[in-house]
């Protein structure tokens, strides 16, 4: 999609295209009422103040959607789809496909939320160090980490729905 095709889209379709980067409804409706973006990286600029910080309740509605790292997204939601695509290039041997299932139910059991990671660029190996890092987090230290990961997704998945038009 373009900038200008983007501008031009009614709100609800708008917030369509927004809504799998990150499925918080502030961030989208403050993404929509900012339009007209003169540039793609206007957008994205928007789209990383917006999102600094997601609150607490707004990260937990969003988890609701994420699946657990090294599991496959359910469904067939633009969303799932997304997540599919950034954790496709994990190579995820059987000891790390352990290792994360022990590592995601203690993060679970310890946070009362799904393990949240930016996949992309990311090996297994890297990703499992971070979960083990991040389990002995506090409590605030880790929603701020969780936050960061997530406004992380969601301009990553914007940057991708707009990475094939130039700024113009």
């Amino acid at each position: 999609m373009n900038i200008s095709s983007f501008n031009a889209l009614d709100s609800n379709a708008a917030a369509a295209v927004l809504q799998p980067c990150a499925d918080i409804d502030r961030w989208v409706e403050a993404i929509v009422a900012a339009r007209p973006f003169a540039s793609a990286n206007e957008l994205l600029e928007t789209a990383a103040t917006a999102a600094s910080p997601f609150t607490e309740a707004e990260i937990d509605a969003a988890l609701a959607h994420h699946p657990r790292i090294g599991e496959r997204a359910a469904g067939s939601s633009a969303e799932a789809t997304l997540s599919h695509l950034e954790q496709s290039g994990l190579d995820i041997d059987e000891r790390i496909a352990a290792d994360l299932l022990v590592g995601n139910r203690a993060y679970e059991e310890r946070f009362s939320r799904v393990f949240l990671i930016r996949a992309a660029g990311r090996t297994s190996e890297e990703i499992l160090a971070e979960l083990h890092r991040r389990l002995a987090n506090d409590p605030a230290t880790e929603m701020a980490e969780v936050g960061e990961q997530l406004r992380a997704i969601a301009l990553l998945r914007l940057t991708s729905a707009f990475d094939a038009v130039p700024a113009q």
